[in-house]
């Protein structure tokens, strides 16, 4: 899902974590991206370069208008 994405958004309640990606995926977004369970959190959402994980209002928002 982050292979080609520049930009990755989590949210966790209203906390929203922001990470740059490069050619590597840092291990605290992976971290980030995985609830209590070990599971991707919900809702998961790619726009063009951005992965949005986890809702935030005002997150999708801005990646989506």
């Amino acid at each position: 899902m982050l292979k080609g994405a520049a930009r990755l958004l989590v949210a966790k309640g209203k906390k929203l974590d922001e990470f740059k990606l490069a050619s590597r995926v840092p291990a605290d977004a992976v971290d980030a991206m995985l609830g209590p369970t070990g599971n991707l959190r919900a809702p998961c959402l790619r726009v063009g370069k951005t992965v949005l994980v986890g809702f935030n209002e005002d997150a999708y928002r801005d990646v989506l208008l």
